[in-house]
């Protein structure tokens, strides 16, 4: 697996990655139906009829489509909780790779028999660590190699960061996932397609929520652990949206208080996915949604949902 100097400017020009990924469900989104001149509220059970008419307000928008009260933002704010959770599985399931880090550096002849052995050994006496990390610092191992061997390992590609603007990408993910995930948002090529980059391992599952929130092609890469490290933690201090952490007991006080969130905002766009154990709902207050985004016209709200 060849390691890229800098991030490909061509979309075309990196494969995806052969991890698997999550099944969840993806809905369209709903338009503001308009009869006429007129726009009809986009609660498919909206009994207002004409009524609707007579409420002056242009927004809230979730999901491409007005509702024409915060009734209709419930009912639909509801429905999308209950497409995110569909399906939703009670432990995590890891793509489990092939062939084991040291013996795939072992065939590639990047370190020998005596090498992997003193890695293992000393991974096994102090009980933490990868294996990757041993090698570098007992062995004296390229970390660019132990990277290239982990994209070997997960079909990934491997990046090198000579330059990572950390404000104009701060809008990408809400501060605490990138905490959460050990995610790093590193840049936009062509405003189609985001580069999301892992330290030891992709995260297909993130990506998809990434790419689905933001409507654009996400590519997982892998960033060498020392470069992947400094970025990350200068990209913790940077300008990220206002955030708001919501906790709730069950599934039908989400919709409830995510609606009323809503209500309140009026965002001109909002979307709703879910990332692993936790739900995002980000809101636009006065533009449409894009990369890089301005900071403070960005609003998130992350809801820690409790394992099955």
């Amino acid at each position: 697996m060849p390691v890229l100097d800098s991030l490909p400017k061509d979309p075309n020009s990196v494969s995806r990655p052969g991890a698997l990924r999550e099944q969840v469900p993806v809905s369209e989104p709903v338009p503001a139906v308009r009869a006429g001149f007129f726009p009809s509220c986009s609660n498919p059970d909206c009994a207002t009829g004409w009524m609707h008419l007579l409420r002056s307000r242009a927004v809230p928008i979730f999901e491409g489509g007005w509702s024409c009260s915060a009734g209709c933002t419930e009912r639909r704010m509801e429905a999308a909780v209950r497409r995110e959770m569909e399906g939703r599985s009670p432990e995590t399931r890891l793509y489990q790779h092939r062939i084991p880090l040291g013996l795939l550096m072992l065939e590639q002849r990047w370190i020998d028999a005596g090498q992997l052995r003193r890695a293992l050994e000393a991974q096994r006496r102090s009980g933490e660590g990868r294996l990757g990390s041993w090698l570098v610092r007992q062995e004296g191992v390229s970390e660019h190699l132990v990277a290239r061997a982990l994209g070997l390992q997960w079909s990934c590609p491997v990046v090198s960061l000579p330059f990572h603007d950390r404000e104009a990408m701060a809008s990408t993910l809400p501060r605490l996932f990138l905490d959460a995930f050990g995610a790093l948002p590193l840049r936009m090529a062509t405003r189609k397609l985001l580069y999301l980059g892992f330290e030891d391992r992709p995260d297909p599952v993130v990506a998809l929520g990434v790419e689905r929130m933001l409507d654009v092609r996400v590519e997982p890469v892998l960033v060498p652990d020392s470069e992947f490290r400094a970025a990350h933690t200068q990209m913790l201090s940077a300008s990220f949206p206002r955030v708001e952490l919501l906790e709730v007991s069950s599934q039908a006080q989400v919709g409830r208080a995510l609606s009323r969130v809503v209500e309140k905002v009026k965002p001109v766009e909002s979307r709703l996915v879910r990332m692993r154990d936790f739900l995002w709902l980000r809101m636009w207050r006065r533009q449409s949604p894009g990369i890089p985004a301005d900071a403070a016209q960005v609003e998130d709200v992350v809801c820690a949902m409790e394992r099955p």
